[in-house]
């Protein structure tokens, strides 16, 4: 059976979402950061972490959604078999991996980036709401004439819902000037499976 290592509100929901989707079994077990737990299968101390029955692990959120849609076609979460759309979809998976989800690290931990006291650090992290919004911006143009990412549901959705809720939670306005992006949190938000994940992450 899958497992699944991940910390709740991080961006393991992603593929914890998507294991829910998929329907197969599979196992999830909470985690803190750098935890003994979580240190004992994965040296980096990150989430998410996947293991499978022979002892092979994936680390990084976009790894592993990419293999979970591979592994299971029946789910048709991949968003697309051509060429281009697998480059879309890598494309996707790029722009959260490297530019919404770092767009959040100033807000979360400022004092990676400045030397200086309480009032340095706010503006660490003035600044990064700045760079969150510039990468909504873009999104939610990408999302104005579709309901997903890829034009389908896909593991991308996936991966952008626990951005798109750091945002809400983190950022002054919320997604007020991004309806379309609001549009496909609510969408997700309202997905059975997304809930009964988002239910176990919080009673676990």
């Amino acid at each position: 059976m899958t497992t699944l290592y991940f910390a709740p509100g991080a961006c393991s929901l992603a593929p914890h979402i998507v294991l829910e989707w998929i329907g197969a079994p599979y196992s999830a077990v909470k985690v803190g950061y750098g935890s003994p737990e979580l240190l004992a299968v994965n040296p980096a101390g990150a989430v998410p972490t996947l293991i499978e029955d022979d002892g092979w692990l994936l680390t990084q959120a976009g790894a592993v959604l990419d293999y979970l849609a591979g592994k299971h076609p029946e789910a048709d979460l991949a968003g697309g078999d051509s060429l281009r759309e697998v480059a879309e979809s890598h494309r996707w998976s790029s722009f959260f991996t490297g530019d919404l989800h770092p767009a959040f690290f100033p807000i979360f931990m400022p004092y990676r980036y400045t030397t200086g006291g309480e009032a340095e650090r706010a503006q660490v992290v003035e600044a990064g709401h700045a760079l969150v919004r510039k990468q909504l911006t873009i999104l939610n143009n990408h999302l104005a004439d579709k309901e997903w990412v890829l034009g389908r549901r896909s593991v991308i959705d996936a991966y952008a819902f626990p951005m798109i809720r750091w945002a809400i939670a983190r950022v002054p306005g919320g997604l007020t000037d991004f309806p379309h992006v609001q549009a496909l949190h609510d969408r997700l938000a309202a997905d059975p499976a997304v809930q009964k994940v988002l239910a176990d992450e919080a009673a676990a």
